[in-house]
């Protein structure tokens, strides 16, 4: 199994959360993203988008955090990370979306362009990111996980990243005390490993 990977990437690193906490091994192979090497033919033959993360697993290439994590849940891991019963499961691939749009686009926009300068608007991620903490503060403070299930699942991975990266995009999360309490319960999980930031 190889991961292509920036180490710095949310999204990438929720990849590679989700196989320390499944004790999965894969080969790092650094992208160099800012030397556009995700642009090369080589990499748009794995991953047309040109983007990171990319997974090559027994022949098959897979890209976008959300498949990625969708599929190594039902490879690799028991039924509890994403659930076999319809409502469980809209109710995970709702929480994936979450992060594919609000989170990257509030926390996470806000963090590249504060963290890495990337031109845009920094004052209106920050307002985005704002609203999408108070709806986990709100969430969390009635359900452990994001899925409302016992245990964590897939959602959870998805949406941690960017979300406890929010400092980085110059928010203060100290007001979210349901948020902050769901963050210590994702880091006392088995195998949790953290990223530059967190």
């Amino acid at each position: 199994m190889r991961l292509h990977d920036f180490t710095l990437s949310g999204n990438c690193y929720k990849v590679r959360l989700f196989l320390a906490l499944l004790g999965r091994e894969a080969e790092l192979l650094q992208v160099d993203l800012r030397g556009g090497a995700q642009r090369s033919p080589e990499f748009l033959a794995l991953n047309p988008r040109g983007q990171v993360p990319v997974l090559e697993d027994e022949g098959l290439s897979i890209h976008d955090s959300q498949a990625i994590l969708a599929y190594l849940a039902r490879r690799y891991a028991d039924a509890g990370w994403f659930p076999q019963d319809a409502a469980g499961q809209a109710r995970v691939i709702a929480w994936l979306s979450f992060a594919a749009n609000e989170a990257a686009r509030g926390p996470g926009q806000a963090r590249l362009h504060a963290l890495f300068r990337m031109p845009g608007d920094l004052k209106e991620a920050q307002q985005r990111a704002l609203r999408v903490l108070e709806l986990l503060d709100t969430h969390l403070a009635h359900h452990t996980w994001l899925a409302e299930g016992t245990a964590p699942s897939i959602a959870d991975i998805a949406v941690y990243p960017y979300v406890a990266l929010a400092g980085d995009g110059g928010l203060d999360l100290s007001p979210y005390t349901h948020v902050a309490a769901w963050f210590a319960r994702i880091r006392a999980l088995p195998g949790y490993i953290g990223m530059p930031g967190l």
